[in-house]
């Protein structure tokens, strides 16, 4: 519900605060008086573009500054904290700021953002009937959820939507794994010639790093084994070793230590040192006497090391990425092997969804068909009591190449306002007034399903008087029962079902035009009513005719 509209400095409005509420509001004054620049400053805030044409003479912005309370809406709320736009106690608040420079600003509950995502929040809350870009029922997608919602097809047209992304799924899967099919089979030679050659080569991780090893090892063997001999004599061969000496050098110790038993913590040590000795000595005499120069193995060793190198280089740089590689490419020599198996497959799994899709698409379609004819007798019924007794009704749905996510047909909803003319779409209207109230008369049909919780309309009564206007006026007040619904007319018959009256005045001072709007009660509505019947709002006749118009008229919320 919009709860409050502030509008400054926008054309003659120099400051303008209106508190609405619940139900039918309407919007009175003379001609010319400014209840359509309210309309217009509303606009801005359901994303028209802003011109500095509006900023009021004298000013260096206009401002416009909607209060809705949206605390049932639980799905916008949820929308709009996503956004990181929280909305405190329950109300959104949409700013738009145009500058008289030009330079237009937004804002989100006083958090700056794009002017787009304020005509978009505000779109979604607010219908203005008058200006067809507002028209949220003008646009096709809306015409079909609407219908939908008429049918009681909500639920066939989610099954459909999911019906249809099942199939999309399936098919990006399917022509992603053709694509890779195909890619392998490009490279299909290649792939077993590299796999070929991989494991023809039966490469072990680690390989390479032993057998340079040991190749620095075989291309030393004659130092080896001279330095191994040479140590070997020296520590435990040769004569006065240093082993003899430590085994020399034992009982001395032993002697010693009979005179000072701290000697004794010593000879722990020494006889470690001569068994070490001892056991290096022989280890390296056994090293010395199996080294021997293998001239044969050293070729080999260098003709393998140069086979992993190769690899390495090709497929590398380590022994690791190469196995590594072997088993990408026997993994996608594999793929191909299944691949014609695994096409048809997820070939049929697509024939089943799509299958799927058609039923439901077709139990929508049939949905849509019979609602269809509902809905346009239901209007054609209504046409009349809004003052467009020859106008004509119809829905047409057009057949889609390929289901789609909204099913298997577009929606659109035609009107022939007048006799000899051919039905048209709504959009195509060209009279604001023909169309506010073909509008009227959908939305006193479908105000049960449709989402839109505000409408307001501006020229409803263009060439509407007498029986038609109670008529509309009583259309508009059943709306008004499931709506907030708020009206720039000049039929008093609107003005009196009203549960709200606003009237807008322009003022002239010195050489300043601006207008205010004031709420009226008792004797100052009977006054305004009075006017708009077209007497004088001095005269008791008058008047007595405005109250008795206002004691018969019930109001959205049931009162007269």
């Amino acid at each position: 519900m919009l709860i409050e509209l502030h509008i400054r400095d926008y054309a003659v409005v120099e400051e303008l605060r209106l508190e609405l509420g619940p139900g039918l509001s309407a919007l009175t004054g003379e001609t010319g008086a400014g209840k359509s620049i309210i309309v217009g400053a509303l606009s801005l805030v359901l994303g028209e573009r802003a011109s500095s044409s509006v900023v009021r003479t004298g000013a260096e912005r206009a401002t416009v500054e909607a209060v809705f309370d949206v605390s049932g809406l639980p799905d916008l709320l949820s929308r709009v904290d996503d956004l990181g736009y929280p909305c405190e106690e329950g109300h959104l608040i949409l700013r738009r700021e145009v500058a008289a420079e030009g330079r237009n600003r937004a804002w989100v509950n006083s958090a700056p953002a794009t002017a787009g995502l304020v005509g978009e929040l505000g779109s979604s809350l607010v219908d203005l009937h008058g200006q067809h870009e507002h028209q949220t029922l003008l646009r096709a997608t809306e015409q079909r959820r609407i219908l939908d919602a008429y049918a009681g097809a909500a639920e066939v047209a989610e099954r459909v939507r999911r019906a249809h992304a099942r199939v999309q799924d399936i098919v990006a899967e399917l022509e992603g794994r053709e694509a890779r099919v195909r890619d392998i089979e490009s490279r299909a030679d290649f792939l077993r010639f590299q796999l070929q050659e991989i494991e023809s080569a039966r490469v072990r991780a680690g390989e390479d790093e032993e057998l340079e090893v040991e190749l620095r090892r075989l291309e030393h063997a004659e130092d080896l084994a001279k330095g191994t001999t040479e140590l070997h004599e020296s520590l435990y061969g040769g004569e006065r070793s240093l082993a003899d000496r430590l085994a020399e050098a034992r009982p001395t110790l032993a002697r010693l230590a009979r005179f000072d038993p701290a000697l004794d913590d010593v000879r722990p040590l020494l006889e470690e040192a001569y068994h070490a000795v001892n056991e290096a000595g022989r280890r390296l005499g056994d090293y010395a006497t199996a080294m021997e120069h293998d001239p044969a193995r050293l070729e080999k060793m260098r003709a393998r090391l140069d086979v992993l190198f190769r690899l390495k280089r090709k497929y590398g740089p380590d022994l690791s990425d190469v196995l590594a590689t072997g088993d990408q490419v026997g993994s996608e020599l594999r793929d191909l092997e299944d691949a014609d198996h695994d096409l048809e497959s997820l070939r049929r799994t697509l024939d089943d969804a799509r299958g799927v899709l058609v039923d439901e698409a077709e139990a929508l379609t049939a949905l849509r068909r019979s609602a269809a004819e509902r809905l346009s007798e239901a209007v054609a019924d209504v046409l009349p009591q809004v003052g467009l007794p020859a106008a004509r009704f119809s829905i047409r749905f057009r057949a889609l190449d390929d289901v789609g996510p909204s099913g298997a047909e577009t929606v659109e909803f035609l009107v022939a306002p007048n006799p000899g003319f051919d039905p048209m779409a709504l959009a195509q209207i060209a009279s604001g007034g023909e169309l506010s109230r073909v509008m009227l008369a959908l939305k006193s049909i479908l105000a049960a399903v449709d989402r839109i919780p505000i409408l307001v309309f501006d020229e409803i009564d263009a060439g509407v008087g007498g029986v038609v206007a109670t008529a509309v006026a009583g259309k508009l007040s059943d709306v008004a029962r499931r709506h907030q619904v708020f009206v720039v007319t000049h039929l008093p018959q609107i003005a009196a079902r009203a549960d709200r009256h606003l009237r807008v005045e322009k003022l002239q001072e010195a050489t300043v035009t601006s207008a205010r709007v004031q709420g009226l009660q008792g004797e100052d509505r009977v006054e305004e009513v009075a006017r708009m019947l077209g007497g004088d709002p001095e005269s008791e006749t008058s008047r007595e005719h405005a109250r008795e118009l206002l004691r018969g008229a019930p109001t959205a919320s049931g009162t007269g």
